[in-house]
């Protein structure tokens, strides 16, 4: 029981609930989940192995698709293993600063996420409307400036979250409606004045969301206008191609965000595990399907990616 104890500000562990309401289903529920996991995490690893292993691919698209990669990776293991260990062997316990760290990498990094699918968005922008500057614009400083904005972004918005959570007392008890530690629902579990908090979330999701989301539609807008200027159909169907992958995941990526924001919204007196199922699958879909979206429609990775099996198999001959 000593676990439990309130020290004079925070509870020394949270608990978990998972899916409230569905608990007797967890074992089934958790096949989906890590199978997505699984996927997610062999996915990004061969995207990230095939784009560092290939000389040809370490432009400024490729680039940025590593980032995308590299970020689906953090995002998912940052709350999946301790979802299915929840799930299968109802291990409800994280402890406060634990809880603080995941909630700070599952915000900073879906930030990350937003800034990195923007960037692409540019990237789209240069090499359809002005190719014949695309190599002078995008170079690897201007791609590393951009890298190191999107990290610095997210860091400087998220660190007052820890700090800020910190100081309230929780008299609540320490049962987290969740499956991870979701910054408004730790909040919920304090007392005290929370307006702060709730004000804050808020505008940062609305700052992230329809900031990045206008300037990524805004450089389609200019995309699309380009397009239609080209003489052949011919033409058009490839300029067009080049951003299908980019719109699958744009679509991968905002469409659950959208969904949920608009269903807590109309749908508040919906069963709290519709919530926490769609939040779960903000998680899950975008680092399961990414890879599979690029490495479809993207012929210079299914080349490379074929070309280095090929190659093993060859030499084990």
């Amino acid at each position: 029981m000593s676990a439990y104890n309130i020290t004079s500000t925070h509870p020394a562990v949270f608990l978990l609930v998972g899916i409230p309401g569905l608990e007797h289903l967890h074992m089934w529920i958790s096949i989906p989940f890590c199978l997505a996991y699984t996927l997610a995490l062999l996915g990004n690893c061969t995207l990230l192995f095939t784009i560092r292993t290939d000389a040809a691919l370490h432009e400024p698209m490729y680039l940025f698709l590593a980032m995308l990669a590299a970020i689906d990776l953090v995002l998912s293991s940052t709350t999946l293993p301790k979802m299915l260990a929840i799930f299968w062997f109802r291990d409800r316990e994280i402890n406060f600063y634990a809880c603080l760290v995941q909630m700070f990498f599952l915000h900073s990094f879906s930030i990350m996420e937003s800034s990195v699918l923007l960037a692409m968005a540019f990237d789209r922008y240069v090499a359809i409307c002005k190719p014949l500057y695309y190599t002078t614009i995008l170079t690897r400083p201007l791609i590393t400036k951009i890298g190191m904005a999107a990290v610095t972004r997210a860091v400087t918005l998220m660190t007052p979250l820890p700090f800020l959570l910190r100081r309230f007392h929780y008299c609540r008890g320490p049962e987290i409606a969740h499956c991870y530690c979701e910054h408004m629902a730790v909040v919920r579990l304090a007392c005290g004045d929370t307006r702060f908090n709730n004000i804050y979330g808020i505008a940062v999701a609305m700052f992230i969301v329809v900031l990045d989301l206008l300037f990524v539609i805004l450089s389609y807008i200019f995309i699309l206008r380009a397009v239609l200027q080209l003489a052949s159909q011919e033409a058009r169907y490839k300029a067009f191609g080049t951003c299908v992958s980019h719109v699958g995941a744009i679509l991968s990526f905002y469409t659950p965000v959208v969904i949920s924001s608009v269903m807590h919204r109309v749908a508040r007196r919906a069963a709290p595990h519709v919530h926490i199922l769609l939040a779960n699958f903000y998680l899950l879909f975008p680092p399961m399907v990414n890879p599979i979206i690029y490495g479809v429609k993207t012929k210079q990775i299914r080349e490379r990616f074929l070309g280095l099996f090929l190659r093993k198999d060859a030499k084990a001959e």
